[in-house]
């Protein structure tokens, strides 16, 4: 069985995560995420919407995500590559060169975003909604449409 796995905060999950599960999923028989633990995000100086668990059941719902474990440092990419005999090591483009030293070990794919959708920009709609926003509501309900049909 070929193993992928990839590393993420899947802070607010919406249809591009979804996307790059799945592509991720196609390459391989079993997928892993390692989704940074609640700790891990304060190391990082980074703030979730959800919980660590929150976030891994609804991984876990997701029919490409065979297996959720947590992140807990920068450290341990390389003993969970060997641990766990993983074949394929995929990240988003934006990432692209930053894993590289990981082709020691497997294979490292990057795969490129899905266009025009980012939880940074989900975030800063949320942020700002008010009664003068009608347009970023209607981007965010729009978002959740989609996210829906590929559940």
């Amino acid at each position: 069985m070929k193993k992928i796995i990839t590393y993420w905060t899947f802070d607010i999950l919406h249809k591009w995560h979804i996307n790059i599960l799945k592509r991720a999923k196609e390459l391989w028989d079993y997928l892993i995420v390692w989704l940074s633990s609640d700790e891990f995000n304060n190391l990082k100086n980074k703030k979730s919407f959800y919980s660590y668990e929150e976030r891994k059941f609804l991984l876990e719902s997701i029919k490409y995500v065979d297996e959720v474990i947590p992140e807990n440092d920068w450290k341990q990419k390389k003993e969970d590559i060997k641990k766990y005999s993983i074949d394929t090591f995929v990240m988003w483009d934006d990432w692209e060169w930053k894993f590289d030293e990981l082709k020691e070990f497997c294979n490292v794919v990057y795969l490129p975003r899905t266009p025009d959708i980012s939880t940074t920009e989900l975030k800063k709609l949320i942020k700002n909604l008010n009664s003068e926003s009608i347009e970023n509501i209607e981007k965010a309900l729009e978002w959740i449409r989609e996210l829906n049909k590929l559940l």
